[in-house]
C-alpha cells in the first residue's frame, strides 16, 4: 500500500509510524520546514488518562491506557505517576477531582514529600495517579522523525501545500487540524498557552497538577531543570501570542507550588490552537480514498496511538470504529 499524509503533526507522525510498521510505503507533506512544530510542539507530554478524566468523556480514559502502552514500547517515557495538589483554600477542588476519577490513592503530606523532597511541608493532602507517565514532546517528535525517515523509509515533503490529488498512492490521509476546516466546519480552535521555565533550585520528578477553580494548572519537569508550566483552554482559533494575563496567573501557580519558582529563568513563551470538534472527541472519516483524521483537541499525544491504530485498521482491513466514526455525522467532505 502506497500512503500519502497531509500534516505533520503528532496525528500524522503517528499515523505514519503504524502505516509503515505494517508495510505501506509512506510520504507526508506539511507547510512549515519541520515537522511536529505544531500544536505537538507546545504540548506538555503527559499520558494521563485518568486526570484527563476528570473532564473529558470515558473514550478518552479507554484510549489513553492505550497510548501509555504504545509510548512506553517504543520510545523514552517516565512512567511515574502524576500527583494532584491544591492550595489550602481549594483544598475542596480535591474531592472534586477524586469523584470525577479513578486509579488513585489519597495521600497525606509525608506521603507527598516521599513522592516529591521539594514539596514536602507545603501540602497536607493530595491525590497520586501511580499508573501515569510523561514525556518529552519535543525530544519525542524528533526521535519519531529520525526514525520514520531512517529506518522505516518514510519520506517528508516539507515547505509544500497539501496533496489530495491521489496521485501515485493507494490512500490519501488528511491530518491536517485547524487546516481542514474547508471540509471540517464543525472545526473549532482552542489556544493553548504555556511557559517553559528553568529553575535551578526546584527538583520534581514527575507531573504536578495544582488544582484552582478558574485555571488548573500542570507543572512537567523536563531535563536540564526546565519545567513547562501549562496550559490555558482559550476558546479562540488565534495563535498570536501569550496573553499578559495568562502569563501571570502560569506564573504564579507555579509560585504557588514552590517559591523558588519565583527566582526562575524565563526560557519560553509559546502557544497554538488544537484543533477541537464540539464534544471534543477525535473523528475519522473515509471519503473515497481520502481518510480524515482530526479533533485530537488537547490530547494529541494522549490520543494519536490509538487513533492512528484504527486508521490503519480501517485502510488495511475497512474495519469500523464507531465511537469515532459517528454513522449521524452530517457533514462531508467535498475536497
Amino acid at each position: 500500500m502506497r500512503v500519502r499524509i497531509n500534516g505533520a503533526g503528532i496525528a500524522g507522525l503517528t499515523c505514519a509510524y503504524e502505516f509503515a510498521r505494517r508495510g505501506a510505503r509512506v510520504e507526508i507533506i506539511d507547510q512549515r520546514d519541520e515537522a511536529g512544530r505544531g500544536c505537538s510542539w507546545f504540548a506538555g507530554g503527559m499520558i494521563a488518562p485518568w486526570c484527563e478524566a476528570e473532564s473529558a468523556e470515558p473514550l478518552v480514559l479507554r484510549l489513553g491506557q492505550e497510548a501509555l502502552r504504545f509510548w512506553a514500547e517504543h520510545f523514552p517515557v517516565a512512567r511515574k505517576g502524576t500527583l494532584v495538589v491544591a492550595p489550602p483554600r481549594d483544598r475542596h477542588e480535591l474531592d472534586r477531582f477524586a469523584r470525577r476519577t479513578s486509579a488513585y490513592e489519597w495521600v497525606d503530606a509525608d506521603a507527598i514529600a516521599a513522592h516529591e523532597p521539594d514539596l514536602g511541608g507545603r501540602f497536607s493532602r493530595g491525590l497520586f495517579f501511580h499508573e501515569e507517565a510523561h514525556l518529552d514532546p519535543r525530544a519525542t517528535v524528533d526521535a519519531l522523525v529520525r526514525r520514520l525517515a531512517g529506518e522505516m523509509g518514510v519520506t517528508f515533503r516539507l515547505n509544500e501545500n497539501a496533496d489530495f490529488s491521489g496521485a501515485g498512492v493507494d490512500v490519501t490521509l488528511d491530518c491536517r487540524g485547524l487546516a481542514a476546516r474547508d471540509v471540517w466546519p464543525s472545526l473549532r480552535g482552542v489556544k493553548g498557552e504555556m511557559v517553559i521555565v528553568k529553575a535551578r533550585d526546584v527538583t520534581l520528578s514527575r507531573p504536578v497538577r495544582l488544582l484552582h477553580p478558574r485555571i488548573p494548572v500542570y507543572i512537567v519537569p523536563r531535563a536540564g531543570n526546565l519545567f513547562m508550566i501549562g496550559a490555558t483552554m482559550i476558546e479562540n482559533d488565534e495563535a498570536g501570542r501569550i496573553t499578559a494575563r495568562s502569563l501571570i496567573e502560569l506564573l504564579n501557580a507555579a509560585y504557588t507550588l514552590h517559591p523558588a519558582f519565583g527566582e526562575a529563568e524565563v526560557v519560553e513563551i509559546g502557544c497554538d490552537v488544537r484543533p477541537a470538534f464540539p464534544d471534543n472527541l477525535p473523528r475519522i472519516r473515509r471519503d473515497g480514498r481520502i481518510i480524515r483524521v482530526n479533533g485530537l483537541y488537547r490530547h494529541g499525544y494522549l490520543l494519536s496511538p490509538s487513533i492512528a491504530r484504527m486508521t490503519a485498521d480501517l485502510a488495511f482491513e475497512d474495519k469500523i470504529y464507531p465511537e469515532v466514526m459517528h454513522e449521524d455525522f452530517s457533514e462531508r467532505a467535498t475536497a
